[in-house]
C-alpha cells in the first residue's frame, strides 16, 4: 500500500505541471546522433475515465465509473559506442459499481534497462535487467468471500542476463539474452504455489533464454500502435514451454492534452496457476490471462 500512495502522490504532483513535446526518434547511427547530446528524456502523463450511467433505463443497465493512472517514462543515455535504455511504467486504475464498490482495473510496475556497447552500425553487445510487479492487493470475487490472487512482491519478477541486441532507433529494438537468470519472489504465503514456487519457498531461481522486443509505428497522423514482446525459456525446466508476455497499446491524439487509448496485454506462464470454471467446478490451473483497457483522457507529454 505504501507502493501505491507513492505513486499516486507523485501521478498527481507530474500530471498537474506542464510539459511540451518532444521527438520520439533518436537515430542508433552514431554517424547521424548529435553527440553533445548524451541524455534524451520522455514521458507520458496520462489519466484516462470511462463512465456510464443509467437512471429510470427501461431496458436496464448498470452505472459504473473508472479512472486510470499512467506514467510512462523513457531515459535514453547515448555517448560514443555506450548506449543505456531505461524504461519506467506505473499504472493503476479502479472501476465502481454500485452493486460492486470499487475494485481496481489495473495494477503494474515495471522497469526496464539496457545497457548495450556497439560492435558494429545497429548491433550491440549488452546487459539487460528487468523487474515487474504491482502496487496492491488483487483479489477473485467469485465467491461471496472474497479471495486474494496478488499482492506488492507478490509476485515480483526480476531478470538479468548478457546478450546482444539489434537496435535500429528508439522505436525498434530486439535483444536476445541465451544465459539469463529470473527470480521470483512472493511475498505472501498462501500465493507461492500459485506461481510456480514451493510452498516454504518464497524465492523461485530460473536460468534460460531471454527476448525482448519493442516496436513503435505511426500508422498515419496522430495515431501511433506500440507492441512489446517478452519470451523467456527456462533451461532447467520444461524449456519447451516458453512464457509470454505481449503488450500492445494504440494512442490516438485528439489534441495536445486529450487521446484516446486502448491496450491489450497478453500472459501465458505454465507456471502461473488462475481461477478457472470447468462444468461447473472451481479450479486452478495455468491459463492465458488477458487484459484490455479502453478510455480516453488527458496527457501530457514531455
Amino acid at each position: 500500500m505504501k507502493l501505491l500512495k507513492i505513486f499516486l502522490a507523485t501521478g498527481a504532483i507530474i500530471t498537474g505541471s506542464s510539459a511540451f513535446a518532444q521527438d520520439d526518434i533518436t537515430p542508433a547511427n552514431p554517424q547521424t546522433t548529435d553527440t553533445t547530446k548524451t541524455w534524451t528524456i520522455k514521458g507520458e502523463n496520462t489519466f484516462l475515465i470511462n463512465q456510464s450511467s443509467f437512471t429510470n433505463w427501461a431496458a436496464g443497465g448498470v452505472s459504473s465509473f473508472a479512472g486510470n493512472l499512467v506514467l510512462n517514462y523513457d531515459f535514453n543515455y547515448k555517448k560514443g559506442k555506450w548506449n543505456w535504455d531505461n524504461k519506467v511504467l506505473a499504472a493503476y486504475g479502479q472501476t465502481f459499481q454500485k452493486e460492486t464498490d470499487w475494485r481496481k482495473n489495473d495494477d503494474r510496475f515495471m522497469i526496464n534497462s539496457l545497457l548495450g556497447y556497439e560492435a558494429k552500425q545497429y548491433w550491440m553487445y549488452t546487459f539487460f535487467l528487468n523487474f515487474n510487479t504491482q502496487f496492491a492487493k488483487g483479489y477473485d470475487y467469485t465467491n461471496e468471500q472474497r479471495q486474494v490472487l496478488s499482492g506488492p512482491f507478490a509476485p515480483a519478477y526480476l531478470s538479468f542476463g548478457p546478450g546482444f541486441a539489434y537496435k535500429r532507433s528508439d522505436n525498434f529494438r530486439v535483444n536476445l539474452s541465451p544465459a539469463s537468470a529470473r527470480l521470483i519472489f512472493v511475498g505472501i504465503d498462501s500465493l507461492r504455489t500459485d506461481y510456480g514456487l514451493d510452498a516454504d519457498k518464497n524465492l523461485r531461481t530460473e536460468f534460460g533464454a531471454s527476448l525482448d522486443a519493442y516496436y513503435k509505428v505511426d500508422l498515419m497522423k496522430n495515431i501511433s500502435f506500440e507492441n512489446t514482446l517478452k519470451l523467456y525459456a527456462n533451461y532447467l525446466e520444461d524449456p519447451q514451454n516458453v512464457d509470454v508476455d505481449y503488450t500492445a497499446n494504440l494512442f490516438m491524439t485528439v489534441n495536445k492534452f486529450i487521446t484516446v487509448n486502448a491496450g491489450v496485454q497478453l500472459i501465458y506462464d505454465d507456471n502461473t496457476m488462475v481461477p478457472k470454471v470447468k462444468n461447473g467446478i472451481e479450479e486452478k490451473g495455468p491459463g492465458l490471462q488477458v487484459r484490455q483497457i479502453v478510455g480516453a483522457g488527458v496527457t501530457y507529454k514531455f
